[in-house]
């Protein structure tokens, strides 16, 4: 919010289940999830497990987000995985990307029956039409990865590695008094864990990042929301429903992100504008592992195209005017 609101010129922050992409299309900003190593992840006691989580930047522009990522990225000895390529500073975001010609695949929901409340689709669908003003190609794509493969994957997955930090504090019971109920149960779950099932886990989460290379051997970019539900109270804990839809876990309503996590795919939220009661929503946009500037070159050719990061909520332009903008 204060990155929203002008207050900070930059933020960081990490990834596993959204962390970036949420935020970034609830308060019409840039979030970018690096490929998978891309940030090194220092220090960390589980480099080799954690595989899942990345650091990343987020700004109100695409070049404020290349400019951080090019400070965030490189290697460093002390994260074995980190990636030894470095990045150019602003001239990350040079819209190499926008040449005519480039082919957008749009996921629409990734598959049929993944709940994402009314005018969500719409709104991105909308924002599509300003790849084909750059001389992008958009059609319609499908991941041939099953939904349910996906969110076993990533439940044993998460549940493994949530379990192995949180568990000293899970086996002392004044501790575990003090842990929330979704850490318990990411616990109590890892704890029967097999180590046969974490390693078909692996095999599936291998085939699905196949299934989104055979996508890119048609698509130069994948692109799908950013979130299934717009902004919501922040009393409510988490939405126990989607478009009518019981969630039947406590981050169930996050599934839209986990493809693109799984896969370690560069994936960036761009602003599509803002729903009849003026809260935002964004879209994300992803390319092949390593392919970062390439992703946020097309990421600032949509932003100079659509000018929505220039654009605020109409909540914030009756509280302060358009002279604060």
């Amino acid at each position: 919010m204060s990155l929203a609101l002008g207050m900070v010129p930059v933020a960081d922050g990490s990834d596993m289940g959204g962390s970036l992409r949420n935020p970034s299309a609830w308060n019409n900003v840039v979030g970018f999830r690096p490929s998978r190593g891309r940030v090194p992840a220092v220090p960390a006691e589980d480099i080799f497990f954690q595989q899942l989580a990345t650091e990343g930047p987020m700004g109100r522009t695409v070049d404020d987000v290349a400019r951080l990522l090019s400070t965030m990225a490189g290697w460093d000895d002390r994260a074995p995985l980190s990636l030894t390529a470095s990045l150019p500073g602003a001239d990350a975001a040079d819209p190499i990307g926008c040449a005519p010609g480039k082919r957008v695949g749009w996921l629409g929901s990734i598959w049929s029956g993944l709940p994402l409340e009314t005018g969500i689709v719409g709104m991105c669908e909308a924002a599509l039409r300003e790849f084909e003003q750059m001389g992008c190609s958009v059609e319609p794509c499908a991941l041939e990865f099953s939904r349910e493969q996906n969110w076993s994957t990533w439940l044993r997955l998460r549940q493994f590695l949530v379990g192995g930090k949180l568990g000293a504090i899970y086996a002392n019971p004044q501790t575990r008094a003090l842990m929330k109920p979704e850490a318990v149960w990411e616990v109590e779950h890892s704890l029967s864990l097999t180590g046969a099932q974490l390693y078909q886990a692996s095999i599936a989460r291998s085939s699905l990042y196949q299934a989104f290379r055979q996508l890119f051997t048609r698509f130069d970019y994948v692109v799908a929301p950013s979130a299934q539900v717009f902004p919501f109270d922040a009393a409510l804990h988490w939405p126990s429903s989607v478009a009518g839809t019981a969630m039947d876990t406590y981050h169930r309503w996050m599934e839209i992100v986990t493809p693109f996590t799984l896969a370690g795919l560069p994936v960036v939220s761009m602003p599509v504008g803002f729903n009849e009661s003026g809260l935002p929503m964004g879209m994300q946009i992803a390319g092949p592992a390593h392919s970062d500037l390439s992703v946020l070159a097309i990421a600032r050719g949509y932003e100079q195209a659509s000018g929505w990061p220039r654009r605020r909520p109409p909540m914030l332009d009756q509280l302060f005017g358009s002279a604060q903008r």
